[in-house]
């Protein structure tokens, strides 16, 4: 036989009615969600005399490839339904905790647990597949975040605090703020050498704090992978500052 004249698939936009036998003879019994049509045509075959002049709004072979970059659109399409509603969940205050800030609140995000649940998959199913053996996660809110990304994908939990927070020997880093230094800190001992890491924090601002937890797993020859934040607030240039190390974040601030 032809190649040309084995059978096509198509796949059925809409469809104001299609012949019952063309059903019987493809062996499908729900008349009303049949997406997509098997028929036995060749290349030079009209469509219009198999359907008997039914109205066909929409008929286009359905190749593997095409089949893929359907599959794709609606895991697009699934993923931008998440992120819309971790957006919306996310509170904004203004003047806090001074005048002319727009606080980012994600205390609202965590009283909703669907949205909650979304955002961990987001991460989760990015990093699963990474060899990560380490999330570090920064002061304060890293902390609600990392753990359970953790857990899903297997590595361990790393807090990276504040100073004089952590008991027992510490290593420490340095780090600029508006007015004056800061420090963070973590366990010596909590990660090794060659180790691949994900930071994850709530927000990234001007990139200080993230950059200051790159500095301190690389001192000890630990492999960042990427940093991953919940909001971005892109006008304080943060993404510039962490250089050439990656970012993913969820929600972008406008």
């Amino acid at each position: 036989m032809n190649p040309l004249t084995r059978n096509l698939s198509f796949q059925i936009s809409t469809v104001d009615d299609i012949v019952r036998q063309s059903y019987r003879t493809q062996h499908l019994t729900n008349y009303n969600s049949v997406t997509s049509l098997h028929l036995p045509i060749s290349s030079s075959s009209s469509a219009a005399t198999l359907l008997r002049g039914r109205t066909l709004l929409y008929i286009r072979p359905r190749t593997p490839a095409a089949a893929a970059q359907r599959d794709q659109q609606r895991s697009m399409a699934a993923e931008d339904a998440r992120i819309a509603g971790i957006a919306s969940a996310i509170r904004v205050i203004p003047d806090f905790p001074k005048p002319g800030i727009l606080f980012q609140d994600i205390t609202t995000l965590l009283l909703d647990p669907k949205a909650f649940k979304d955002t961990i998959d987001l991460f989760v199913e990015r990093y699963k597949d990474k060899g990560i053996s380490v999330v570090a996660g920064v002061e304060a809110r890293g902390f609600i975040f990392g753990p359970p990304i953790a857990l899903a994908i297997g590595a361990k939990f790393v807090p990276m605090r504040k100073p004089n927070k952590l008991p027992g020997e510490v290593i420490s880093e340095e780090y600029s703020l508006e007015y004056g230094t800061d420090k963070i800190e973590m366990h010596v001992g909590a990660v090794q050498a060659g180790e691949r890491a994900l930071v994850i924090d709530d927000l990234i601002a001007t990139g200080g704090t993230l950059c200051a937890a790159i500095n301190l797993l690389e001192r000890v020859g630990v492999n960042v992978v990427e940093c991953a934040c919940v909001i971005e607030l892109p006008e304080l240039k943060g993404r510039e500052r962490l250089g050439d190390k990656p970012l993913f974040v969820l929600v972008s601030s406008t």
